[in-house]
């Protein structure tokens, strides 16, 4: 066993963990920081078979950007957790239904799984010779052009979930003065002001 294969060992197992303690975990400060373990495997995998674009991409954004911007949200927001431990035992039918569901998804999909033809030479080389195009160039083309409409469905799932994020979140309060635009264009002026007759020496 080379150097290869106790590094792709130790980098599955490092995943496998870090995601399983990413769920389990009690603290959410905890799971973020699994959650980053996790990535940082999952880079090193990439980097084992020759995506090294992908696995600094993997590194840059998602555990410089996303996952350290969930570490700051848990850790600044004032959340009563033990309230919403509370509450989550009423949801638990609902979680194992949709869970029976998906595992029903993946057994059909496994079930019918085949492989297409001439995989052996794409697993024994997954990315392109050096020669005909860098490993970025090549993911390039496979996205812009071969899974062009694809790429750009999953982005509109993408904002699809980002608009439902905001609606589910957005909470109007009664106690908060807001701003009324149409209302302000819409004043009189001769209602809104007033002249005052100010004689000299004297104040309002």
């Amino acid at each position: 066993m080379g150097i290869a294969d106790l590094s792709f060992w130790a980098f599955a197992i490092t995943l496998i963990t870090g995601g399983l303690f990413t769920v389990v975990a009690r603290n959410p400060v905890h799971s973020v920081l699994w959650l980053i373990l996790s990535f940082l495997s999952a880079a090193g995998l990439f980097v084992l078979i020759g995506a090294e674009f992908v696995a600094m991409l993997l590194i840059i954004v998602y555990v410089g950007a996303v996952a350290v911007l969930f570490l700051f949200v848990v850790m600044m927001l004032d959340v009563d957790f033990a309230a919403l431990k509370a509450e989550m035992a009423t949801y638990v039918p609902v979680a194992g239904l949709i869970g029976i569901v998906l595992l029903m998804q993946l057994g059909i999909a496994f079930g019918n799984w085949q492989f297409s033809e001439g995989i052996e030479g794409r697993l024994g080389n997954p990315t392109p010779s050096l020669d005909v195009a860098h490993n970025t160039q090549a993911l390039g083309l496979i996205l812009y052009d071969r899974y062009f409409l694809l790429f750009q469905l999953a982005g509109l799932i993408l904002l699809v979930a980002m608009v439902g994020a905001i609606v589910l979140t957005l909470r109007h309060r009664v106690d908060v003065k807001r701003q009324d635009v149409v209302a302000q264009m819409m004043r009189d002026p001769k209602k809104a002001m007033e002249l005052k007759d100010v004689k000299p020496g004297q104040g309002l």
